[in-house]
């Protein structure tokens, strides 16, 4: 009774070898490439288009278009630096000094702004001259007194405002500081007319200087007046 059980069990256990008589030889290349689709007709070591991660078009992954030649590298046109526009015949900085008798013409203005501003005042030092360009602006230093009184008249010529003001710079370090400017609009200014001048109201005196500034373009010439 326990043979008739064994031998069917046995039968059974035969069966999978049968069926595996079909497989290919393992060491059979050309049933193997034609068990996945494969063709003869490339060589060995390589393989159809597009497959195993071989380019599907020339030049791609960086392989040559033609033998030893390769894409040329991407160029990037640089992008212009911005720049900023100025205004075409303006500028800044130091006006050109002249002589003032280059102003001849400003000096009968002068000659009545000072008889009707600054009467009972005397000139200090001489008057001071510029050609300007719009914006400039011309310096002349002086030393302010104690208990002193001081005014600026300027002529302009050709320019369309003329300003005036008087700068102490109380040490090298320190900034400049603006003790008196002009109220007048014009190509002449005037800077404490009519008995309003600029009274030092220290002690002791120090180094300033006189400034004119204009708009436009042309000639201006000033004078500092003391009493």
């Amino acid at each position: 009774m326990r043979l008739h059980v064994l031998i069917p069990a046995a039968l059974l256990g035969l069966a999978p070898l049968a069926c595996g008589g079909s497989d290919p030889e393992p060491n059979n290349p050309s049933q193997m490439q034609n068990q996945y689709g494969a063709s003869n007709q490339y060589p060995p070591g390589q393989y159809p288009p597009g497959q195993y991660g071989q380019p599907t078009q020339p030049g791609q992954y960086g392989q040559p278009t033609q033998p030893g030649q390769y894409p040329p590298p991407a160029t990037t046109t640089p992008t212009p630096a911005p720049t900023t526009p100025t205004a075409t015949g303006t500028s800044t900085g130091q006006a050109t000094p002249i002589a003032p008798a280059a102003v001849s013409a400003a000096t009968p203005i002068l000659t009545a702004m000072a008889a009707s501003e600054v009467q009972g005042m005397q000139p200090e030092g001489g008057a001071f001259a510029g050609q300007f360009q719009d914006g400039q602006t011309l310096e002349q230093p002086f030393n302010i007194q104690p208990g002193k009184c001081y005014s600026v008249i300027g002529v302009g010529l050709g320019v369309q405002e003329l300003n005036l003001q008087i700068v102490a710079q109380p040490a090298p370090m320190l900034p400049p500081v603006v003790l008196s400017q002009d109220n007048t609009t014009g190509p002449n200014a005037t800077l404490g007319g009519k008995g309003s001048c600029f009274k030092n109201p220290l002690p002791v005196g120090g180094p300033a200087k006189a400034i004119m500034t204009v708009k436009g373009s042309g000639l201006a010439v000033a004078q500092i007046y003391v009493k």
